[in-house]
Parts: structure tokens; C-alpha cells; sequence
């Protein structure tokens, strides 16, 4: 089975890696249900019996208000709260309470009006602007612009002039023109949901378009869309409650929270306390909505995540293998004297010692590891290079190093040391400390590490100023100084552009800016030019070269490209099914290859190919995780392999020169190296 984790981890790390990772038969529901997870939330839930209790006693207003709306006790007015009048009486003897939960009915009714107004018109545009795209996403855009170009207030003030202050209509005036921006949202999101492999999966297996929107991209927009009913919600109170404030929503003397409000602030220097429960109800009432919205949305995208189907394992209390976490020794040829796994570089400090390393995945009942025993060190100055194919491991090694992990990985064993402290050990705010200063890293992605809403130099001056401590105006200048270092033409407009406005090439020197801003002695770079074209690849390895020897840094690469190794390394990691299986310097490894699996894929190179030959590949793919062999990881693929390689564990030993490698038949691999070299 192919197997990519590294891919996954990219993407969405719940849904994908527990796909593949598969299930033991009769292994319960993976996930809490969303009634669990929301009361895990302490103020959504609060703020739900609120709204409930609130709409509950303002609909029961008939019978248990204690007087009627309109009903007066004129030798009581203006009267502080008492037996008969809990929270008093107004300007002619009428009861607050009972004016506010008769009020209450038409106030959220018109709350609820806008709610839903927002709801049926904004999902099915927005839906089809993002998904469809092309001419139903111009028109909706323009459509949306004009709405949003509408004084808003103006137009609902217009209709309750044209319906004779009819509340309702005013309300669904409001939803529509409100929508504007809610679309636009919901479009935002489907855009980038739409790209997710498993929508084009579902696509290419025939299911039905609107069973794709429904299924597949309705649920992972749903975040978004509760937000903004929350917000609307609670904007469309204040709205309701400032018509009815000015007369225009339900006019006097019928109840209502707004109108409350207003006969309050008419007796401010008489009776203030009557602003107290009018004001405040409307309050407590916009808190209410915002809190409720925030809550659902977390425990819907909780039920999504590898995370919360981890807890809810260990909750319902499902038995779960024990996972086996000794440390293989390190032998040589397959015995066992120890070696170190760690060669020290003459002259270099080590600024970074991992040792040990072991990453699991906890799915369902089991515990499986995807980094195995991972042992390196980086000194001072070096740049380290980490290379296999997808789904050996580099990737989580690295962001394991600076504890970035997504919620379903955890490090399980082993130790990660920087100048003598071991980051493992550390609290998130610990760790949070040496992220950006002592240890920086750069994605290969780097439009999806800039905010599109603000310019890059204003995000450069966030992490300069956080680092550094500089005002404003230093912290720019020390922006334009970094956009200089990484080799940004026009350094001063730069930083006055969007993201968008950037190529790859300039996106990636701004990310590499941004990993420089707080001046880190280490920094990780996870295939910085994958995602570039190769003119502009060329430039970025020169650029980093260019800042090693400036700056004196460490680097450590992450990459499957030999030629990057070739070009920027001074010792390289070999890593194959999460461990291991060849460490040397560039020289050593492009010479002579020990590992079988270093030797193939260098031979992968079409530069290496003449044009008449058909290009070497190794056959098969790496092994997921859970179904890693016993013996040698590589054994299926291996042109070298034995029957004893099937079954023997192999070590980490001593091979030639002096280097570290993993593999029985090291000398036959060196000795084929040596024969196709001379």
C-alpha cells in the first residue's frame, strides 16, 4: 500500500493518517459525539442555558410576568426594585420585568429573523461562488460588492419608513444586505477546500457534485458559517434594539428591549438603576452569542481531529497494545558493541543533539511509531542535510525538533538538546521562548505562511518587534535590513505588498526573512524549494549558502533532492521507513554509497542517464508505519537482499570510512560503488 505521511501531516493530519492507518475490526466510533465535546466547553455552555433560559421566560411572558405590558401603577413610578416590582417600575408606574420578557418576544424574534435571513440566502451563494467558480463567482462577487456599498442602516431605516415601522421587514432587510459578507466568507473557505485531495478523490469516483458540496465541503466550512451567525446574530440584537431605541422598530408604548433602553436613558439623573437590567440584558445577550458560536465551532472541528479521537480511546477505556519503546543498540555488522551515533566534527561545537529520537501516532488502540530511534548532531556552522522519499520521516523529525508537532504525534522517547537544554521537557510557553531565536525553520510552502490580509512588512515588524523589543519605526527599518539580507530587490516596496502581489521566488526570501528576524543560531529548512520553479530553486540555495557564511547559522535541510544535498550539505542523514539508514559526509555518500537504498537513489538521477537507457527506480514504496517488517525496513526493495535480512534485525554499525550505516551487505554495496566509480 503507498503511503505518503508526510503528505498527510501537510494536509489535514486527523482525517488522512487515520485513513490509512487502518482500524482494528470492531474498534469503536473514533470520535466523542459533539454533545460530549461542546460540554467540554464551559462557556459555550453557560452561554446556551443563558439564550435558552432567556427565550423560554420571554415566551412564557404571559404567564409568569407579573403584570401585564401596559400595565400602570401610577403611585409607584420610578420605584427602585422591591417585593412587588423586582427590578422596579418606569416613568409611569409600569413593571420592568414584565416589560422585558413581553419585549423580549419581539426583540429576539427579530434576532432570530436576521439569523436565518443570513443562513438560507449566504450558504447556497457562497457555496457556489467558491465551488463552481468562474462566471457564478464573478457575478456573485459583483452582486456582493454592490451590497457592500450600501450604507446599510440608511436602507433599513428607508424600509421601516415604507412599511410603517414593520419590525420584521426591517430585520429581513438587514439579513440580506448582511449576507454580503458572509459570502464572501463562506467563498473564501470553499476555495481552499475545494483544492483538497479528497475532492478531487470523491470527483474522480463519481460522486455527484452537490453530494460533494454537501458532504464533503459544506462540514469543513461549517467553522466559518457558525462564527458569522454568532457575530450577526449579536449584531442584529444592538440593530433591533437601536430601532426600537429610535422609534422606528416597535413603536411606544409596545414593549421592547430598545424602548426600554430609551425610557431608562430619558430617567438617567432621576433613576440610573434603570439602565442596569435594560442595558445589561442586551449585554449579557451579545456575549451570549458570541461565546455560543466560538464553542460550537471548536467542538466541531475537534471531531475532525486525530486528537479527539485519541481521547475518546482512552476515555471509553479500550484496551491498547503496549508499545515497545526499547532502544535498539548500535552494533557492528548486526552485533552488539556499541558505537556512537553521533561522530564528532573537528573543530565544530554541537549546537544541536538528538538522540534517540522516537516520534508515535496514537490511533484507536495502538501506539505506532514513525520515527524510530533517530540519532544526530549538528554543530556549529554545518549545514546537515535530512534526506529520503516521502514517508521516511524527515519531516516529523524536524518538526518534532521544534515542537510543532500536530495534536496525533508525540515524541515518546529520546532527547533533543540545544545548547545543554533539552527541549522535550519543555512547556509550550518554555519552548516558545527559543522558537524564532535560538531556532527558526522555513516551509516549502511559503504563500501559506503569509497572512493575506496584511502586507509582509507588516508582518515582518510583528516578529522583529517581538523579538526584539524595537518601536515601530525601528522595527521597520530593521524590516528593509532584513529584506536587503535575503536578496529582495525594490526592499522598501516590497514591504508594502500583499502576499498575493509576490512571486514563489520573493514569498519564499520574505518567509526566510521572517525566520531570521529574531537572529536564530539553527535554522530548519523542510524543503524550502519544492514549491519553486528550478531557475528560481538555484537562487534560494544560493541565497541560504550566502546567509550560512554571513551569518555563521546551522542549517539543517530537509529534502528528497541529491542535488540540493550536492550543492548546500557538508554531511547528510539518510532516512528510510522512520529510521536511519545511512549517516556520512556529502563526499562520502556521492563516492561510495554504503546503504543499498543511499546507492539507488542517486542512480535515480535522469543527469546520470543516457538518452537511449531507461532511468533506474527502485520498485515498490516505503512501508506505512504499522506495517514496517521486522527485519530489514528495506528488504522488499533491496537488490541485495538475503533471506537473512528478512528476519534479522539490523543495527546501526560502523561501514567504510569510518561512517554509520545500516545494512548487512555494506561491503557489496561499497564494493559495487568502487567498481562503477573507477
Amino acid at each position: 500500500m503507498s503511503y505518503d505521511l508526510e503528505s498527510s501531516l501537510a494536509g489535514s493530519v486527523g482525517e488522512e493518517v487515520i485513513a490509512v492507518i487502518d482500524a482494528p475490526t470492531g474498534a469503536p466510533p473514533a470520535n466523542l459525539s459533539f454533545v460530549r465535546r461542546f460540554l467540554k466547553k464551559p462557556l459555550g455552555v453557560a452561554s446556551l442555558i443563558y439564550l435558552v433560559a432567556i427565550s423560554v421566560l420571554c415566551a412564557l411572558a404571559s404567564f409568569i410576568a407579573p403584570y401585564g405590558a401596559l400595565e400602570q401603577d401610577l403611585l409607584n413610578t420610578t420605584a427602585g426594585p422591591s417585593s412587588a416590582h423586582w427590578l422596579g417600575t418606569d416613568a409611569l408606574g409600569r413593571d420592568i420585568l414584565s416589560r422585558m420578557l413581553f419585549g423580549g418576544q419581539i426583540t429576539l424574534l427579530g434576532v432570530l429573523v436576521t439569523i436565518v435571513t443570513i443562513v438560507v440566502v449566504s450558504i447556497p451563494v457562497g457555496l457556489a461562488a467558491g465551488y463552481l467558480g468562474g462566471s457564478v463567482d464573478r457575478w456573485v462577487g459583483n452582486v456582493t460588492d454592490l451590497l457592500l456599498s450600501v450604507p446599510n442602516i440608511i436602507i433599513v431605516l428607508a424600509v421601516t419608513a415604507i412599511f410603517l415601522e414593520n419590525l420584521y421587514a426591517a430585520m429581513i432587510t438587514f439579513g440580506i444586505l448582511g449576507s454580503a459578507g458572509v459570502i464572501r466568507v463562506i467563498r473564501s473557505a470553499v476555495l481552499s477546500v475545494r483544492e483538497e485531495l479528497y475532492v478531487a478523490a470523491a470527483r474522480t469516483a463519481g460522486v455527484r457534485e452537490w453530494r460533494i458540496v454537501v458532504r464533503h465541503v459544506l462540514p469543513r466550512v461549517a467553522g466559518p458559517i457558525i462564527v458569522q451567525a454568532s457575530i450577526w446574530g449579536g449584531i442584529a440584537l444592538g440593530v433591533e434594539t437601536g430601532l426600537s431605541f429610535l422609534g422606528v422598530g416597535v413603536a411606544a408604548p409596545a414593549p421592547s428591549w430598545g424602548g426600554a433602553i430609551y425610557d431608562a436613558s430619558q430617567l438617567v439623573y432621576q433613576d440610573a438603576f434603570m439602565l442596569v437590567p435594560t442595558g445589561g440584558v442586551v449585554f449579557f445577550t451579545i456575549l451570549a452569542f458570541a461565546f455560543l458560536g466560538d464553542a460550537v465551532r471548536d467542538a466541531t472541528f475537534e471531531g475532525w481531529s486525530a486528537g479527539a479521537r485519541q481521547n475518546a480511546m482512552r476515555r471509553r477505556r479500550w484496551g491498547r497494545r503496549p508499545l515497545t519503546t526499547d532502544t535498539p543498540s548500535l552494533s557492528q555488522d548486526g552485533g552488539t558493541d556499541l558505537v556512537d551515533p553521533q561522530p564528532e566534527v573537528v573543530g565544530r561545537d554541537a549546537v544541536l543533539t538528538v538522540s534517540h529520537l522516537s516520534v508515535t501516532f496514537e490511533s484507536f488502540d495502538r501506539a505506532i511509531k514513525v520515527v524510530d530511534d533517530v540519532s544526530f548532531t549538528l554543530h556549529a556552522g554545518e549545514v546537515l542535510g535530512i534526506v529520503g522519499e516521502s514517508g521516511s520521516g524527515k519531516s516529523v523529525t524536524a518538526l518534532s525538533i521544534l515542537g510543532i508537532l500536530p495534536p496525533a504525534l508525540k515524541v515518546s522517547a529520546g532527547s533533543i538538546v540545544m545548547d545543554g537544554v533539552d527541549l522535550k521537557g519543555l512547556s509550550e510557553k518554555q519552548m516558545a521562548a527559543h522558537r524564532g531565536t535560538d531556532i527558526a525553520i522555513v516551509f516549502q510552502e511559503p504563500m501559506s505562511c503569509l497572512d493575506p490580509s496584511f502586507t509582509v512588512g507588516s508582518q515582518v515588524a510583528e516578529v522583529v518587534r517581538r523579538h526584539e523589543g524595537l518601536s515601530r519605526r525601528a522595527a521597520k527599518s530593521r524590516v528593509i535590513e532584513l529584506f536587503e539580507q535575503v536578496r529582495l530587490p525594490g526592499a522598501t516596496m516590497v514591504a508594502k505588498r500583499f502576499p498575493h502581489e509576490l512571486s514563489g521566488g520573493m514569498a519564499q526570501r520574505v518567509c526566510i526573512a521572517l525566520a531570521l528576524a529574531g537572529r536564530p543560531k539553527i535554522l530548519v529548512a523542510d524543503e524550502p524549494t519544492t514549491a519553486l520553479d528550478v531557475t528560481v530553486q538555484s537562487e534560494i540555495l544560493g541565497l541560504l549558502r550566502t546567509l550560512q557564511a554571513e551569518t555563521g547559522m546551522s542549517i539543517l535541510l530537509v529534502t528528497h533532492d541529491w542535488g540540493v544535498v550536492a550543492d548546500l550539505c557538508d554531511r547528510a542523514v539518510v532516512m528510510y521507513a522512520g529510521y536511519i539508514v545511512e549517516q556520512a559526509t556529502v563526499e562520502q555518500l556521492f563516492l561510495r554509497p554504503n546503504h543499498p537504498y543511499t546507492r539507488g537513489l542517486q542512480l535515480c538521477n535522469p543527469a546520470l542517464v543516457g538518452e537511449a537507457e531507461k532511468l533506474p527506480s527502485i520498485p515498490g514504496s516505503v512501508p506505512a508505519p504499522h506495517n514496517w517488517p521486522s527485519g530489514c525496513r528495506f528488504f522488499d526493495r533491496c537488490s541485495f537482499a538475503t533471506a537473512e535480512c528478512a528476519t534479522t534485525e539490523v543495527r546501526l554499525s560502523r561501514g567504510d570510512d569510518d561512517r554509520l550505516v545500516r545494512c548487512l551487505h555494506w561491503r557489496d554495496v561499497v564494493a559495487l560503488s568502487t567498481e562503477r566509480t573507477s
